[in-house]
């Protein structure tokens, strides 16, 4: 079967039917988006005389939607203009149109016979051959497929995004009986290398997979609280990031979900499920009914299990319930032990192992909820899968967990944790006890490949496509270089190095300028190229602007003006290299971060790439290179007189206002990232496998290093004026404060070259020095300083 995916159909346009039809749209998809025409004109429609044959009526229910969910934030886009790629209609009249489409989507409301209608529909327009799926998550696959052809059934599955589809990367693909395999790989290939999506393959049980062990593991929460006489605030902190889970943790996500949905869920699967021993999890309690009630169902509805309110003061505030007395009280500072001694751990197992150890309530807390949780998915195995690795990845790309629970178990060990799941009464399954007898873990590395225990075996089973792609967690312990505290250079093979970030949040302290220096050193003796891509959370928050700040209230500018120049020549050596240097930027990748990509020969970024000069917001200017290249590729882009002062204005605005980009593609726009250089990847990944195949191809070509310029044009006092008359506007107006205007003058001064009395054309070093001299004059400055500490204190930039 050759499919090819030119236009896809979205039926259906609601919440997650036009989001659908926007992460469509994000990867160069066009995209046919309907739903139901209104049965009735609104006032606006017959002030204007308009009947319900009228085009815009028939379409006003899909345009509302789709317009509705283009004002979602976060964005559903990677960039505004995609949305010209969804042309919207409606069932009466566009249904035809899904003639013309490779792959129909539907995506409306979970109720059998609704969609048991609108498919008969679609059998009558939809070309022989054509992918058909359902993003149902609440009605069984084989159900559906009832009543249809044996082509339409062949082509039919379940494609479960979950929301929001840009963002979160859980797709579950459903097969029913009669799926064709071919169907099943190609909707796996697509989702993971063209939609950027983690794939897992389900059975057709209640709720699939993510949601049955999410749902489970959210409600278990929630007796737990009423059990141990928690609060809302207390359980929502015992249940973030200290343990790998979402900021939002319990309560915020239910919050932002809807209770409603959760309840939905819960509800179907305690009256759906026969022999699943957790089925009282899924019990409402009275308090959640109670709230149901009274319509407090979180974000939606204004309540929830958090309230915003304005303060006498006219400031916001937000009040957590009490679900004994049903008020709502002010946020209180929790202060707990067990969970300020874990918090010292950078490890997330290791703080997992401090939680669970010891007797007190909190202890006790969560052995129940961690002990419970391996029980329970051990017995889902082979229910809703036979592959444990499955559970793990779709609880990390569905629920955002840090890492899954059969990895949690496995760094727990099986010894210590199955004596305390029998005293709890929560015994795992036999085949738990099979493996423990084996003396098998659930992962092992073999050949920096990950391997699974398959139960039907009893032997490790490398995870299906990983060889496809390059793991840095896989090799990091065979492939290391070299190392020092805050990065590592491993090696790809190939004559392919990388250099990996591990400092918190990745910041750039002296030990990665060190290592990038040893990485560039190490290359030139004895490899061929250098990538600088890591497995964190964020690319890099940026540089370490705690270093920088003690310098300067210090008053030891001397040696800041050492550190500084010492960056500077640290992306002058990335820049120069006499080898290809290729950045693999992902999320967050800010200040130094976005320094050390702008200097790269390429950047293979991912499409969430957060990308941004962000030190205005710190009182500085950049001054790693920053400034000098966004003067560079002004220079690069000025042609003729009457363009450049607008090309000089989007440049200083871009740094002045401190823009960070919404997507890597918005980061073409802003100059962070070069239209004929740099690429975009939509799957994370395969990101580094992509990073060194391009790598491979610039050496094959042929690399020459590039010439360091002597002729940027710079456009002096020219560029100045309109620094000078921009920042006095704004400051009139009460946009920006006094000493917001002096930086903004400040960072004109580098990108116009200084006060030159006309265009001039400058060196790099030229432009380096004058960034250097002006960023060691603001870090003497009061204002910087008490803005630098005013940050720090606020948690808002890191000290180390």
């Amino acid at each position: 079967m050759n499919f090819k995916i030119k236009k896809v159909a979205v039926l259906g346009a609601g919440v997650m039917g036009a989001q659908i039809a926007c992460h469509f749209a994000n990867i160069g998809i066009q995209v046919l988006l309907l739903d139901i025409p209104p049965k009735e004109l609104d006032e606006k429609e017959i002030k204007l005389g308009f009947d319900l044959n009228h085009p815009k009526v028939k379409n006003r229910i899909t345009s509302d939607l789709f317009n509705r969910t283009l004002k979602l934030k976060p964005d559903p886009l990677y960039k505004k203009e995609f949305a010209k790629r969804v042309n919207i209609g409606n069932f009466n009249d566009d249904l035809p149109k899904i003639t013309d489409c490779d792959w129909v989507i539907e995506v409306i409301i979970e109720n059998l016979e609704i969609k048991k209608s609108l498919y008969e529909k679609v059998e009558l327009y939809r070309k022989e051959n054509t992918l058909i799926t359902t993003n149902t998550s609440g009605i069984p696959i084989q159900i559906l497929t009832q009543g249809r052809s044996d082509n339409f059934k062949q082509y039919f599955c379940g494609t479960h995004f979950f929301n929001p589809p840009r963002y979160l990367k859980l797709l579950e693909i459903i097969p029913a009986k009669e799926t064709s395999k071919e169907v099943i790989d190609f909707l796996t290939h697509f989702g993971e290398r063209f939609l950027g999506k983690s794939v897992v393959s389900c059975k057709d049980t209640p709720a699939f997979i993510a949601n049955r062990v999410g749902i489970y593991s959210m409600m278990s929460v929630v007796h737990l609280m009423e059990e141990m006489n928690f609060s809302v605030q207390e359980i929502d902190k015992l249940t973030g990031i200290i343990i790998g889970r979402p900021k939002s943790a319990t309560f915020r996500t239910c919050d932002v979900v809807g209770l409603d949905t959760l309840v939905f869920v819960a509800q179907n699967l305690q009256q759906v499920l026969i022999n699943d021993e957790g089925k009282d999890t899924f019990l409402i309690p009275d308090s959640i009914q109670k709230m149901l009630e009274l319509k407090w169902l979180g974000s939606k509805t204004k309540q929830g299990f958090y309230k915003k309110v304005k303060s006498e003061n006219g400031e916001s505030e937000i009040l957590s319930l009490n679900l004994s007395s049903f008020g709502y009280q002010p946020m209180v500072k929790l202060r707990i032990a067990e969970f300020e001694k874990a918090k010292a751990l950078p490890n997330l197992t290791d703080r997992i192992k401090s939680l669970i150890k010891g007797d007190s309530k909190v202890n006790l807390f969560y052995q129940k909820l961690f002990l419970g949780l391996f029980a329970y998915i051990s017995h889902r195995i082979p229910e809703i899968t036979d592959d444990l690795y499955k559970i793990d990845e779709a609880m990390c790309a569905g629920f955002a967990w840090e890492i899954g629970p059969f990895e949690i178990w496995d760094a727990l060990g099986l010894e210590k944790t199955i004596p305390q799941m029998e005293k709890l009464g929560m015994k795992p399954a036999a085949w738990i006890y099979d493996m423990m007898e084996r003396k098998g873990t659930f992962y092992q590395l073999q050949n920096g490949h990950q391997q699974y225990y398959d139960i039907s075996t009893n032997q490790h089973i490398t995870i299906p496509g990983s060889e496809q792609f390059i793991s840095l967690k896989n090799i990091r312990s065979s492939q290391t270089l070299w190392k020092n505290e805050g990065c590592s250079i491993i090696n790809l093979g190939d004559g392919i190095i990388n250099l990996e970030f591990h400092s918190k949040m990745n910041t750039i302290g002296s030990e990665i300028i060190q290592g990038i220096n040893k990485a560039i050193e190490l290359t030139e003796s004895d490899h061929k190229a250098l990538i600088i891509s890591n497995e964190g959370d964020h690319f890099s928050a940026g540089a370490n602007i705690g270093l920088v700040f003690m310098l300067a209230i210090e008053q030891e500018f001397e040696e800041l003006d050492m550190v500084v120049k010492t960056f500077q020549n640290t992306m002058l050596k990335i820049k120069y290299a006499p080898f290809p240097v290729i950045a693999a930027p992902h999320n967050m990748t800010l200040g130094g971060g976005c320094e050390v990509s702008m200097h790269c020969d390429k950047v293979i970024a991912h499409a969430e790439t957060y990308i941004g000069l962000v030190e205005l917001g710190v009182g500085v200017i950049p001054a790693g290179g920053g400034s000098k290249e966004f003067a560079l590729r002004l220079s690069n882009e000025i042609k003729t007189d009457d363009v450049r002062i607008n090309r000089f204005r989007d440049k200083f605005l871009t740094i002045g206002q401190a823009k960070v980009s919404t997507s890597a593609w918005d980061a073409f726009d802003l100059g962070y990232l070069r239209k004929d250089v740099d690429e975009v990847v939509i799957s994370r990944k395969h990101q580094l496998k992509y990073a060194k195949q391009t790598a491979l191809l610039m050496i094959e070509k042929g690399y020459t290093p590039p010439i360091p310029p002597k002729d940027i044009t710079v456009l002096g006092k020219e560029g100045l004026s309109l620094v000078y008359s921009g920042a006095d506007g704004m400051q009139v107006g009460n946009f920006i404060s006094e000493y917001d205007k002096h930086l903004s003058i400040e960072l004109g001064k580098i990108l116009s070259g200084g006060e030159l009395n006309e265009p001039t054309q400058v060196s790099e070093n030229y432009l380096l020095k004058l960034e250097r001299e002006t960023f060691v004059k603001l870090c003497q400055e009061k204002k910087t300083l008490e803005r630098m500490q005013s940050l720090l204190q606020k948690g808002k930039i890191l000290r180390n």
